[in-house]
C-alpha cells in the first residue's frame, strides 16, 4: 500500500465551491494495471456537468472526477509487458469506472494507455486525452472524414474544436469553422480554410455562400441545441452530422431526411490504439494542444468556472491543471 497522495475530491453536487482537498488512498493495483504519478490533467466541459450533477446516478459521492492524464509510471501490474517504471505516459481514464485524474497518483487499465509524445509536455499531453480521442472517434471512425471532403466545425477555438480543425486539415478536408470574430485569425492559424462569426452571421447562408450552394460533407456539432437541429441545412446530399453533444430536450431532425443524412452521436470510448494514432501526428508536426489557462490542483473551482463561463474570460483552447507544480505554485 503506497502513502497517501492528494486529491480534489467532490464532496457534494453542486457548484464550484464541491471540491475538497483531501489526503486518500490509492487503489491497490492489479495484475493488468499501472500505478501513475500524474504530472498534469486538464478540465473538460463533462468535469462540470457531473460537478452539477448531470449524472448523479453514475458518479456516487465522494467521487474523484477527472479524464485526462500524463505522468510517469512508478509501479505496473504483474502481467504488465508493454510499459515498465520510469515510462511517461498519457490516457484517459475509463469514464464513470472509477476515481478519475484530480489527484497525485492514479491507477489505470493498461490497454487505456499509451506513450506520451515526445515532443509535448505532460500539460500538453494532458490537454489531448480526451478531446483528441473524442475529435478521432467523431471524424475518423464515425464520419469517416475524407481528403477533398469539406467539414463544418462548430466552435472551433474552444478545447473539441482546436484539436478538430488540426485533425481534419491532416486528414486533408477543407474546413469551414465558426467562432467569433476576434478568434478568426486564431482558427486560421489552427488551419481552418474560411471561419463564420456566429454572432452577426447565419452560418446556414454563409455556408450556401462559401460551398456554392453544394454544402458540406460534415458536420462536426459541439454545441447542440439548435446547432444541431439546423445543422442539416448546411449539408450535401448524403452527408454526415456527428455531436458530441447530449440531448437534454427532444430534438426534430426532419430536416436531414430530405438530405438522406446520416447522424451519429459520439459518446468516446477509451482505448489505447487512438492515442497512438494521436500521437503519430502530434510527433509529425500536424497536431498541437492549445492551452488557454494552467491553474494548481488545488484551485480546481476556479478552474471549473473559467471553463464552464469561457465565453465570459474570452478562453481559448483547454484549462490544464499542473499536479506536479512544475509549471505553477501548488
Amino acid at each position: 500500500m503506497t502513502d497517501p497522495v492528494k486529491a480534489v475530491v467532490l464532496a457534494r453536487f453542486g457548484g464550484v465551491d464541491a471540491f475538497e482537498l483531501r489526503d486518500v488512498s490509492v487503489p491497490r493495483l492489479e495484475p493488468r494495471q499501472v500505478r501513475v504519478r500524474v504530472h498534469a490533467t486538464a478540465v473538460n466541459p463533462l468535469d462540470y456537468q457531473i460537478r452539477r450533477g448531470d449524472y448523479a446516478d453514475q458518479v456516487p459521492l465522494p467521487a474523484i472526477i477527472g479524464y485526462d492524464v500524463s505522468g510517469v509510471i512508478e509501479e505496473v501490474g504483474s502481467h504488465v509487458t508493454e510499459f515498465r517504471a520510469g515510462d511517461a505516459v498519457y490516457y484517459t481514464p475509463r469514464i464513470f469506472g472509477g476515481p478519475g485524474s484530480y489527484a497525485e497518483q492514479h491507477v489505470a487499465d493498461v490497454d487505456l494507455v499509451s506513450r506520451k509524445p515526445e515532443n509535448l509536455s505532460h500539460l500538453e499531453a494532458a490537454s489531448l486525452t480526451l478531446v483528441g480521442g473524442t475529435v478521432w472517434e467523431a471524424l475518423v471512425t464515425r464520419a469517416r472524414l475524407t481528403v477533398a471532403e469539406t467539414i463544418l466545425i462548430h466552435g472551433g477555438a474552444g478545447g473539441v474544436g482546436t484539436i478538430a480543425i488540426q485533425i481534419a486539415k491532416a486528414i486533408g478536408a477543407r474546413v469551414i469553422t465558426t467562432a467569433k470574430a476576434g478568434d478568426h485569425e486564431f482558427v486560421r492559424s489552427l488551419g481552418a480554410d474560411a471561419a463564420i462569426d456566429f454572432t452577426s452571421t447565419d452560418y446556414v447562408e454563409a455556408v450556401a455562400e462559401m460551398t456554392r450552394g453544394e454544402g458540406v460533407d460534415v458536420v462536426f456539432d459541439t454545441i447542440g441545441g439548435d446547432t444541431l437541429t439546423r445543422s442539416p441545412l448546411t449539408l450535401a446530399d448524403f452527408g454526415r452530422v456527428v455531436s458530441i453533444v447530449d440531448i437534454a430536450q427532444p430534438q426534430n431532425l426532419i430536416e436531414a431526411w430530405g438530405r438522406n443524412a446520416a447522424y451519429h452521436f459520439v459518446f468516446t470510448r477509451q482505448n489505447r490504439g487512438k492515442l497512438d494514432a494521436l500521437t503519430r501526428l502530434v510527433e509529425r508536426g500536424l497536431v498541437k494542444p492549445v492551452i488557454g489557462a494552467t491553474l494548481p490542483l488545488a484551485r480546481m473551482g476556479e478552474a471549473h468556472e473559467l471553463l464552464e463561463n469561457r465565453r465570459s474570460y474570452a478562453l481559448r483552447g483547454k484549462v490544464a491543471i499542473d499536479v506536479a507544480g512544475e509549471t505553477v505554485a501548488r
